[in-house]
């Protein structure tokens, strides 16, 4: 990686966002990291900055639930930051039952999916003006597992569920994140914007915390090693690092073999891709001045 790449992360202060970060900042990356409270912050600084004190680390504070602080946050970053070379969309949610934010929508596809169309669409500009920029998203083979897709009204639904019934809405975001990377591949065709998709496996990390028997299944998971966020995050940063993928733009990347997968439908079907796009757009209009 050249001195002085910028890489704008979410989710950066937990999990495999955590290690995808400490693993960048010893590559020389200058790190642009959001997050939602101070003092996760200033710990995740630390620790970064304790395996390469020379990192360069800026902070930018919202809710990545609420589009408005989202929106906060894009034009804050694209001000102070004219060149992005890096976007990776980290942050996830799974919720097990609804929450309806301020603006009204459901929170887990706010934070899943909408926060990194709307983040990634208000930082056009600085992508555009990078010699080459790359956009990952992190999705999950969850995504398999989305019952029935339903556009435009699964963007806006806001019904109750339960945490059975949680699973098949988180998955339905994970759906959407690869189908949004491949239309995006398609409205960057023609320029140096790369954009893929990672599925970074199972992983024991927070992303769970809201079960009650998450911290004991945390504890005994870790005893027996099984969903280490290393490999999680190793697949990150393959495609922010290996030359390999530099040229690779619309797919979807496993974790451990780096190879890609085909998406479960309609996944790949661009029809559906295009709709989506024009839908959430549409959807977000109020917040793309």
């Amino acid at each position: 990686m050249q001195k002085e790449t910028i890489v704008v992360m979410t989710g950066a202060t937990s999990g495999i966002g955590k290690i995808a970060a400490i693993q960048l900042a010893k590559s020389g990356a200058k790190l642009v990291l959001t997050a939602r409270n101070k003092e996760r912050a200033l710990a995740t600084e630390k620790l970064i900055k304790e395996t390469n004190p020379q990192t360069d680390i800026d902070f930018y504070y919202g809710d990545l639930s609420l589009m408005s602080e989202v929106r906060k946050i894009a034009l804050e970053i694209r001000n102070n930051y004219p060149k992005i070379d890096i976007l990776i969309h980290n942050a996830g949610l799974h919720a097990f039952q609804q929450r309806i934010t301020t603006e009204g929508f459901s929170e887990m596809m706010a934070v899943n999916y909408l926060s990194p169309w709307l983040l990634t669409y208000l930082l056009e500009d600085s992508l555009l003006n990078a010699e080459y920029a790359k956009i990952i998203s992190v999705a999950s083979e969850a995504s398999r597992n989305h019952g029935t897709l339903s556009l435009p009204f699964d963007l806006t639904d806001t019904s109750l569920f339960t945490a059975r019934g949680s699973s098949k809405i988180y998955g339905k975001t994970k759906l959407l994140n690869i189908m949004f990377t491949n239309e995006l591949a398609r409205y960057y065709d023609g320029t140096k914007v790369t954009t893929n998709a990672v599925n970074p496996g199972f992983n024991n990390t927070g992303l769970g915390r809201e079960l009650r028997i998450s911290n004991v299944l945390g504890k005994l998971l870790k005893v027996l090693n099984i969903g280490n966020p290393k490999r999680g995050a190793d697949i990150i940063i393959r495609l922010c690092l290996d030359p390999n993928y530099d040229d690779i733009t619309g797919e979807y990347f496993n974790v451990g073999t780096g190879k890609k997968i085909e998406p479960v439908y309609p996944g790949n079907d661009a029809s559906m891709q295009k709709m989506l796009w024009a839908e959430t757009k549409k959807i977000l209009s109020a917040f793309l001045k």
